[in-house]
């Protein structure tokens, strides 16, 4: 019989019971469900709402369920709908009319509305400190190369020199953004749903305060039909792992590129490869193909629920069920994807050769050519369309700029000298660009320190130890 069949006649068909059941799927949230469970009780007999006895018969209880469940010994049934309510019947059958008791001033919408916000608030930490393991991944490639010459891309074409380290850095500032989105999503959330009730919250003299401090948070939620109906936290938690995994595969994607024959930059470990079932010469990408692809699902889970939110009334509505899987999916998505990668990129061989020599072509030091002229007195916009002119006579001639004689160039302009070369030298582009930001070797290395600092200040201590 179900807990709320009091008012009903008959029983509900069976593919409404198929449909209506969440236990298939949030039986993950038990941990959840007996620790918000354990707070209310205590609350209630503090309060002399129910017996010091019948606080304790029921604390006894559901660590034995805890146990039960987590020993594989707990059978979930379907007929009892979800996680909540095959709990509370199990602690029923164990300690008898005690067990009834405990969901006196409580509603199933604020015991849900609670257990999805400490499963959420439980696993974004291990979101962040996932990250954190990649952005020391990306520290220790950068240290690494931060005088390995590479051209920079706009358009997919070559564009300026630039070293590996400063390249990997860009995807280390941009982790950095998804570490602080992640914590103030996680700061945002700090707020007790449990006493909301069903939408309006109770009668009884509870203690709200008192449950929101034994579950670590910093205060109840301030408005009871904001406290059964917000899934902001959840959105906010979606768009952050959708973003974090656009940079994931925007990473992929250039993994993938420079481990072709076309590029060659970087050659992946064979233990984060793939062969062919036919070509024998494959090594595949695929650990970054997947990650990439993975991108969609998790945008998949965003759209999802803020579909099924967007029309919905205050308070509880039946369709915020779907709200569980598309959060779970994400987490176990990000979870899974992260470690990997990060092992990926630790294992890479970096091929700095063959990034000098694609740098080399593309006249990507035409804009050190412009400066050049322009620190000699030209207008940068004159000198802009001098170099063009060179570049299109160095086309025609299948030559690069450092292989024009100074008499040729100082044909285009009596300004050049021989220190003309010292200027187009690849290696001296990206050394003088030390601006704040650029791939100059020390400013690199402020970057990197900057990053490693960042990391360290943002790990937890027990984590740091």
């Amino acid at each position: 019989m179900k807990l709320w069949s009091g008012r009903f006649g008959k029983d509900t068909d069976a593919l409404v019971d198929a449909l209506n059941a969440s236990i298939p799927f949030d039986q993950r949230l038990y941990k959840e469900d007996i620790q918000g469970s354990q707070a209310h009780a205590a609350m209630l007999a503090k309060q002399g709402i129910i017996t010091k006895e019948d606080n304790e018969a029921i604390q006894k209880g559901l660590r034995q369920i805890l146990l039960d469940i987590e020993k594989g010994e707990m059978e979930f049934k379907l007929d009892q709908e979800d996680i909540h309510m095959n709990i509370e019947s199990r602690l029923t059958e164990q300690i008898g009319q005690a067990g009834k008791r405990l969901h006196t001033g409580r509603s199933r919408n604020d015991q849900v509305a609670l257990d999805f916000r400490l499963f959420v608030r439980r696993h974004i930490p291990t979101v962040i400190s996932q990250l954190l393991q990649l952005e020391k991944a990306i520290c220790q490639k950068a240290a690494q190369h931060k005088n390995t010459v590479m051209p920079g891309y706009t358009h997919l074409q070559r564009a300026q020199p630039i070293s590996f380290a400063q390249h990997l850095l860009a995807y280390g500032a941009m982790l950095k953004r998804d570490v602080t989105r992640l914590e103030d999503c996680l700061e945002r959330l700090d707020e007790c749903p449990l006493g909301s009730g069903a939408l309006a919250g109770t009668t009884y003299p509870i203690d709200r305060h008192q449950t929101a401090q034994a579950l670590g948070f910093a205060a109840p939620m301030e408005n009871s039909l904001d406290g059964v109906s917000d899934r902001d936290y959840a959105l906010e938690l979606l768009s952050d792992l959708s973003i974090l995994m656009m940079h994931l595969s925007r990473f992929s994607e250039e993994i993938i590129l420079w481990c072709s024959w076309e590029f060659k930059f970087i050659e992946l470990d064979d233990a984060y490869s793939t062969g062919s079932s036919i070509m024998p010469q494959k090594k595949n990408p695929d650990v970054a193909e997947l990650v990439r692809g993975k991108t969609g699902r998790v945008y998949g889970s965003l759209i999802t629920l803020l579909t099924v939110m967007k029309s919905l009334p205050l308070a509880y509505n039946k369709d915020m069920q779907e709200d569980k899987e598309p959060v779970f999916d994400a987490l176990d998505t990000v979870e899974m994807c992260l470690p990997v990668f990060t092992a990926m990129i630790e294992t890479m061989k970096v091929l700095p050769e063959n990034m000098r020599r694609a740098a080399g072509h593309g006249f990507i030091n035409a804009t050190d050519c412009a400066d050049y002229l322009t620190r000699k007195g030209l207008p940068f916009r004159d000198a802009y369309t001098l170099v063009g002119q060179l570049v299109a006579q160095c086309t025609a001639q299948n030559k690069t700029l450092e292989e024009l004689t100074l008499p040729e160039l100082q044909k285009a302009s009596p300004l050049f000298e021989e220190d003309i070369y010292q200027s187009l030298n690849l290696e001296n582009c990206m050394a003088l660009r030390a601006s704040y930001g650029g791939p100059a070797p020390a400013e690199t290395s402020r970057q990197i320190e900057n990053l490693e600092q960042f990391i360290a200040e943002h790990t937890p201590k027990e984590e740091s130890k």
